[in-house]
Order: C-alpha cells, then structure tokens, then sequence
C-alpha cells in the first residue's frame, strides 16, 4: 500500500496523559509494517536532535510564561518537521507521530490560557502548511488517566499539573475533533489496547485507503 501521489502519509496521535498514545504508535506503525508500508515513528517534543534537546527543557524545567512555553514548543517542532518528517513524507515514507500541534493548543491554549492568535501565528511561522492527515484522539476521563501516568513513576511538569487543568486540556482535544471531524477520529482509550487498536485501524482503512 502506498499513497497514489508518491507521499507518504502523516498520522497524528493525541490526547491527555496516560491515554496510551505511545503504545498505540508502537503497535499502529507495526501493524503498517506488515501491510508492506514504509513507516516511521516518532514523537514530541522531540524526533530530531535539536527537538529532543528542547524536549528536556519542557518537561523538567518551568514554569513558563504560555507564549514563551509555545515558543519553545514551536521551536523544536520546526526542526522536528524540517529534519524529520517532511523528508520522510517526501520520499513516501508514513509518519505515525505522537503529538504534533494539537497538544501545544490544548495545553497551552486550553490549560495554559494562551491566546488563540498567538498559537495561530507561531503555526503560520513553523509548519509550512503542513498538517496532519489524520489524527487520531485517544479520549479518556483525566483522573483515570493521571492514574496511569502516575502509575509509571517519575512524573513529568506535565504530569504534575491539577485536575483542573487535565480537564481543560480534554475539552480542547474534544473541541478540537469536533471543529474537524474529516481530519480527527476519536477513540476511546479506556478500551483495551487491543480494542484501541482495532480502532485505529479501521479510521486508517476508512480515511487513507490502508487495508
């Protein structure tokens, strides 16, 4: 299966933490492998390495100023995109990503109050155009969520935040499926893996002709 232009194409996993979008990139990339895809996967922050550079930064230092933390955000996506992801696209590679620019307006939209024409702005400046064809919103209720994250130990800035703000930053991923329903699907992700999998599968099968 390949895309009929010669591009390959972009999936974008999103959601609040603990969703479980690492290991439904982990088993999504997996599974277009064995359907004879050329496939990479990646996240963010992070995917090249000046981004996994900045990724440290968020994650362990703060608290940030909103436009200053979406700056930061911006500035190792760009790379990520410039390094990694358009060359991969171009040479008809796939890219299953975890988190693209949906998670800087949730956060820092939706959790942070940064102004929309700010997010707007730094969008226009660092993506060149490029957006997702699919994203894929793994849904699930904050507290059972956090549970998970925290679960796992060594909680990041994120995953340290209150309740309030997890749900705020679930609004905004809700929100933002529902102002695009023919780029966005929403799953949900207090589904077993395997369910969230198949899932997944059939909104790629349905959406990008996969098989």
């Amino acid at each position: 299966m390949t895309a009929t232009d010669g591009r390959g194409r972009f999936i974008t996993l999103e959601g609040g933490e603990g969703a479980g979008k690492t290991t439904l990139s982990r088993s999504l990339a997996a599974w277009l492998a064995q359907q004879g895809v050329p496939v990479l996967r990646t996240r963010e922050p992070g995917g090249a390495p000046g981004a996994e550079a900045i990724r440290s930064v968020l994650l362990e230092q703060g608290p940030w100023d909103p436009i200053a933390e979406a700056m930061l955000h911006f500035a190792a996506r760009r790379e990520h995109l410039v390094r990694t992801i358009t060359p991969a696209l171009e040479a008809g590679i796939w890219v299953v990503c975890d988190r693209f620019a949906d998670s800087t307006w949730a956060y820092q939209g939706g959790g942070q109050g940064l102004p929309r024409d700010a997010w707007d702005r730094l969008a226009g400046l660092a993506l060149d155009g490029v957006a997702p064809d699919l994203t894929l919103v793994l849904d699930l209720p904050p507290d059972r969520g956090m549970e998970r994250a925290l679960g796992r130990g060594d909680a990041n800035r994120y995953e340290r935040q209150g309740s309030d703000f997890h749900t705020r930053v679930r609004d905004a991923f809700l929100a933002i499926a529902a102002a695009e329903p023919g780029r966005c699907a929403v799953l949900d992700a207090a589904a077993a893996p395997g369910a969230v999998l198949d899932a997944a599968r059939r909104a790629v099968s349905d959406r990008l002709s996969a098989p």
